[in-house]
């Protein structure tokens, strides 16, 4: 489909996937329920500054919808079937089109949603009254996700809020626990969109191979990734970037990014580029001077080799817990190999705190989509078509390193998963290589 928008620098995913989206949501809803999903505030920084708008991720799976003080509203037992989907949008005019740009008019939001009701936002109040008096349940979209840290009301519990006092004798239910199933199993145009996200990653590593030199900054290897990630039509980075030389290595979340690489050292880079919303993930682990000593490179190879079964485990069926249990057993035997473990240790280990964690603290694998940590319930099985990462590490403050590599994977039907990063290069000996041109 053609960009109906001309401030989206992606190109949008059909107007196909967001209805067969809302269908499947709608499907799972109880009978008479009607949902609403709001954008995300614009949220001020101080004076009139404001961080850049990122749009909801429900809402954009649901409509593709990219534009702040938008609102979905579903309900498919609807008197009116006009009434069935309905988008919500601030209306447009030209005063806005100067000093902010163009926004969705009602045609292009059709077009890109596949929603046929467009109403101007001024209308939602009135809407949404007349709606109410149908239905017995509202669905409210609250966020549920495992890693979640909620400190900020955001623009969506202030409705949930104004709809429960309004609206007191109402049912409730919850859309995110429907959300968490749906969104992590990917329809193969997000999964294409994930390639390009991993693509556009592969440009900015190439890049700094070939600018990576002892004396270099963590801030400038950052530099240089955002200048590639931008100009290949990325908002830029997927997360906060990890540019970790050194002793910073072994801080999991090092982002201050402002140390000088220096020879001998290790870099640890956790960076990688989004692509129309959808993230991609990558950890790559280079040498500052080119080359791997032979302590770094054991290491290294130990990390790969765990990388390489854990990819080999990710199969329908497997449970999430069980899968990193494994994963341990087999980064235990890596950790022996490598002597930082020995076998009275293991034998005398804590099962509840494995002797592993010491050099490998963090979990293997996590979901991976519109979201880095993506939906996806962990007491479920796994299915084909989820999309995972695998970023096993070790961590050794007192050799003064730390190795992590990082993959994007796509479950299958049958055998291994599917690489999605297979072309952006990690063997030790290749990085070499690369980094001698």
């Amino acid at each position: 489909m053609k960009n109906t928008n001309q401030q989206m620098k992606y190109i949008p995913l059909s107007s196909d996937l967001y209805s067969k989206n809302r269908k499947n949501f709608m499907a799972a809803m109880q009978a008479n329920g009607l949902a609403v999903f709001n954008s995300n505030d614009i949220y001020p920084i101080s004076a009139d500054s404001t961080l850049p708008f990122e749009q909801h991720r429900d809402i954009f799976y649901l409509s593709g919808v990219d534009q702040e003080e938008s609102i979905l509203l579903l309900f498919p037992n609807a008197k009116n079937a006009n009434h069935r989907e309905i988008l919500f949008l601030k209306e447009t005019n030209d005063h806005i089109a100067v000093w902010e740009g163009e926004k969705l008019s009602q045609l292009q939001a059709t077009q890109l949603t596949g929603i046929k009701t467009i109403y101007w936002l001024d209308d939602f109040e009135k809407i949404f009254t007349q709606l109410a008096t149908q239905c017995d349940t509202f669905y409210f979209n609250t966020n549920e996700h495992y890693r979640a840290k909620v400190e900020t009301q955001t623009r969506e519990d202030r409705f949930i809020q104004w709809a429960k006092e309004k609206f007191p004798k109402h049912a409730t239910a919850k859309s995110n626990f429907l959300l968490q199933r749906l969104r992590s199993v990917k329809d193969q145009e997000e999964i294409d969109q994930i390639q390009r996200a991993c693509a556009i990653t592969e440009k900015g590593f190439r890049r700094i191979l070939s600018f990576v030199k002892p004396g270099v900054w963590e801030y400038e290897i950052e530099a240089e990734l955002s200048h590639e990630f931008l100009k290949n039509c990325s908002k830029g980075f997927a997360y906060q970037p990890i540019i970790a030389s050194g002793k910073n290595n072994n801080v999991l979340h090092y982002t201050q990014n402002n140390a000088r690489c220096e020879a001998g050292d290790l870099i640890l880079m956790d960076v990688a580029a989004e692509y129309g919303n959808y993230s991609s993930d990558m950890t790559r682990t280079i040498p500052v001077s080119g080359r791997f000593s032979k302590r770094q490179k054991e290491v290294y190879q130990a990390v790969m080799r765990v990388g390489k079964e854990a990819t080999k485990m990710l199969i329908p069926g497997v449970l999430w817990k069980e899968y990193h249990i494994e994963v341990g057993k087999i980064m235990t035997s890596e950790l022996l190999g490598l002597g930082l473990l020995n076998k009275v240790t293991v034998d005398n280990q804590d099962p509840k705190n494995p002797a592993y964690k010491k050099y490998f603290m963090h979990g293997t694998s996590h979901h991976l989509g519109l979201n880095t940590h993506d939906y996806g319930l962990l007491e479920e099985p796994m299915q084909a078509n989820m999309v995972f990462t695998v970023e096993p590490g070790i961590y050794i403050p007192e050799e003064g390193f730390g190795i992590r590599l990082e993959d994007d994977v796509v479950i299958q039907e049958t055998g291994e998963p599917i690489n999605l990063m297979e072309n952006i290069p990690m063997e030790a000996d290749h990085i070499e290589e690369l980094m001698s041109k």
